[in-house]
């Protein structure tokens, strides 16, 4: 019995030193072709709870971002309460250009789902890879 145990002992430990290791992957990461610009878990973590994606329409009392998470465009309502910040400094909404990257923190209504914007963030402040790479 232990003879028996000393050979698989030694079987176990051959097959684990002779098997080549895997060899290294010269494959790039996938990336995604739905058009989306970022992933606020990868790019900015104080946006994390944030909705994002690129301006496309604006007017008084609305936004419209495309490109965003949920691969549809997506509209926001704006109220007297709704903050602005581009550069990390206040602004106002119209400072914002269509074609613009934002980030926005919104609330949204239970009952008919409307989203309405608390603070939309634009400018430097969203982290951006830098050109070398």
């Amino acid at each position: 019995m232990r003879f028996r145990k000393i050979i698989m002992i030694v079987a176990l430990a051959t097959a684990c030193i002779a098997s080549p290791a895997a060899p290294q992957s010269d494959k790039q990461p996938i990336v995604s072709d739905t058009g989306r610009f970022g992933d606020p878990t990868s790019i900015a973590r104080k946006y994390q709870g944030f909705q994002y994606g690129v301006l496309k329409a604006k007017n008084p009392n609305e936004l419209i971002l495309t490109q965003t998470k949920f691969g549809v465009d997506q509209s926001f309502k704006l109220n007297k309460k709704t903050k602005f910040v581009q550069d990390g400094k206040a602004s106002l909404l119209g400072n914002l250009k269509v074609g613009d990257r934002l980030y926005v923190d919104a609330d949204t209504d239970k009952k008919t789902g409307v989203m309405t914007a608390k603070k939309v963030v634009s400018g430097v402040d969203i982290p951006t890879l830098p050109s070398g790479q």
